[in-house]
């Protein structure tokens, strides 16, 4: 446990460097109010980690600990939106539309949900 634990931590950090500078290269270089650097990432890493699963898919091409540095470590820490994406890929695959639509659906709006309501939380502490 703790090997995978070192290889996913050491892959996350690799993936949050990453998306540190491919977003930060995005932004200073398009002027538009348009995430462009967080919207590239997401899109990025959806592919990466598809690509990074088809490969395990497809027999020996990745061993468990190489997939686990590339999935839950890289993509991990380059965005998690890749997960959400690859999860809701996988319902597609089961023909479970119902519970793809409201995992989909629900992560989204709930995370807006719950963004608001962190901001608000914190806007109503006083601090000293």
């Amino acid at each position: 446990m703790l090997k995978s634990l070192l290889i996913a931590g050491t892959g996350g950090f690799i993936g949050t460097v990453l998306r540190f500078l491919v977003s930060r290269y995005f932004q200073e270089n398009t002027f538009s109010l348009f995430p462009w650097g967080t919207f590239t990432v997401n899109i990025v890493g959806s592919l990466m980690i598809g690509i990074f699963y088809g490969m395990s898919e497809r027999g020996n091409l990745l061993n468990p600990e190489i997939r686990i540095f590339l999935t839950v470590g890289i993509c991990g820490g380059f965005t998690t939106f890749s997960s959400l994406t690859n999860d809701a890929f996988m319902l597609l695959q089961e023909k479970e539309w119902l519970k793809v639509s409201l995992y989909a659906s629900l992560s989204f709006f709930l995370g807006l949900i719950a963004v608001y309501l962190g901001r608000t939380l914190i806007k109503s502490i006083d601090f000293i």
